[in-house]
């Protein structure tokens, strides 16, 4: 599966994937501030994208119940 990683200039950055049945979704991540946004296409609207804004906390518990560990920045 390829993660599309995409720089939006004064807004963060975007990964997005394509599921098996066509749907993209994907993770807006902010650079300043707490806030992650799920976004994923709207089938009933080409142009629309339906999106839900995460707390880092609310986006940490929801990767875990995905199944996925928690990801902790480290400052070099």
């Amino acid at each position: 599966m390829n993660i599309e990683r995409t720089t939006l200039p004064g807004i963060g950055v975007r990964h997005i994937f394509t599921t098996r049945q066509g749907r993209r979704i994907g993770i807006v991540e902010y650079q300043a501030g707490d806030r992650r946004d799920v976004v994923h296409d709207d089938p009933d609207d080409p142009d629309g994208v339906v999106s839900l804004t995460l707390t880092r906390d609310e986006a940490n518990a929801l990767a875990a119940l995905l199944g996925f560990p928690e990801l902790v920045a480290v400052q070099a």
